[in-house]
């Protein structure tokens, strides 16, 4: 597991992670971001996924697995994260959901390679600090369960700010 300051868009792995709205067809953040550089075919799979499987939205916490269009990565697996409520209404189960159900897509679509943004982190509101500890405990727990499955879980973090607050958590977790 790898942590790194850099764009998600910009990840040269087999599956990045979006951290996409219920509809799957794009808005701000990461969400719009990967939607404008990936191109059309990434909504077109999205809008099928939407057709046959998803026609109430993703459900937080689900993941599905879509082409990565113009994008340096093979795939694009799309997640919803919760959106922060105070931490009472199950927002961590979902959080960690988010992530061991995007790990399972990638491997499904056997991916090797992985990068993850800071889901749920921005407009969802939920605080970095506790989002970083349930991500990177998820991930790593998944990883002991899963061992050569993948080279490498890569963490893509756009700010100087939040790359510290993962750091700060995998150091805790190591520790504990």
């Amino acid at each position: 597991m790898t942590l790194v300051r850099g764009d998600i868009t910009e990840q040269r792995v087999d599956a990045i992670v979006n951290a996409a709205n219920p509809t799957l067809l794009g808005g701000g953040g990461v969400d719009g971001a990967i939607h404008r550089k990936g191109g059309q075919s990434i909504v077109e799979e999205c809008r099928i996924i939407r057709r046959d499987r998803h026609p109430d939205g993703l459900p937080t916490g689900e993941a599905v697995v879509t082409t990565a269009g113009r994008l340096p990565a093979r795939h694009v697996i799309h997640t919803v994260g919760p959106i922060w409520r105070g931490g009472e209404g199950g927002e961590a189960e979902q959080l960690a959901n988010a992530y061991r159900n995007s790990l399972l897509r990638a491997q499904e679509a056997g991916a090797k390679s992985v990068a993850f943004p800071s889901i749920s982190t921005g407009a969802y509101g939920y605080p970095v600090r506790h989002a970083a500890h349930i991500a990177l405990h998820t991930v790593l727990h998944v990883l002991s369960g899963t061992e050569g499955i993948f080279d490498e879980v890569r963490f893509a973090l756009f700010s100087e700010e939040d790359l510290a607050v993962y750091e700060t958590a995998l150091a805790e977790l190591i520790e504990a």
